[in-house]
């Protein structure tokens, strides 16, 4: 993990009452594959991990990144339909048993949550630029991680594949806004949002 993942505690579980274990994943490692039968969700309690599905010429389209204390693994037909795996070394609660009556508030809430990233993501991805999508997408992670510091485990083919973008143009922009110092570079896979007003202007 990064300096700043190692300076953040690990979340709540977000089924308390209910027995879970926790699986410790290494970089690119599957989670679950899609086709597989859906038997538990999931909580990450560290790490990222990314949701994807291969389209039939080959390409991948990732759906969601899922980042500490989020949960996931919804599915309304007992079939996983997409692929999970680990972007780079993660924790993640498995909680196998469905959940009971004590635990009913704290699932919904988790589905719901989900649900509006995924109505968020399709807002994103329907802009009609590049700098838009990205600028975006880094408020999201900002919001998602609790500060102006982010952690990018992801690499820039991972967010062009989520964003609907090639790397180039991803490198691109995010080269663009380094140089505008809408935000810097702390590290390999950190940064931080110097301009949080300069990237809200591109997304109203």
């Amino acid at each position: 993990m990064g300096d700043l993942a190692g300076r953040r505690s690990a979340p709540a579980s977000f089924a308390p009452g209910q027995p879970h274990q926790i699986v410790f994943f290494e970089a690119n490692a599957e989670i679950y594959a899609q086709g597989e039968r859906a038997a538990a969700l999931y909580q990450v309690e560290y790490g990222v991990v990314r949701l994807y599905r291969l389209l039939s010429d080959g390409r991948r389209q990732i759906s969601a990144f899922h980042v500490a204390g989020e949960v996931f693994g919804f599915e309304a037909d007992g079939q996983h339909h997409f692929f999970a795996e680990a972007v780079g070394d993660a924790g993640i609660r498995i909680f196998r048993q469905p959940a009971g009556e004590g635990n009913w508030r704290p699932t919904l809430d988790a589905a719901l949550a989900a649900l509006v990233r995924a109505q968020e993501h399709l807002l994103v991805v329907g802009r009609q630029n590049a700098a838009e999508r990205v600028a975006a997408f880094l408020l999201d992670m900002m919001q998602r991680q609790g500060g102006e510091c982010i952690e990018l485990a992801m690499s820039r083919t991972d967010i062009g594949d989520y964003l609907g973008l090639t790397i180039e143009t991803v490198s691109r922009t995010l080269s663009k806004f380094k140089s505008a110092e809408v935000v810097q570079l702390e590290g390999r896979r950190l940064l931080k949002i110097a301009d949080v007003r300069a990237l809200r202007a591109l997304c109203t």
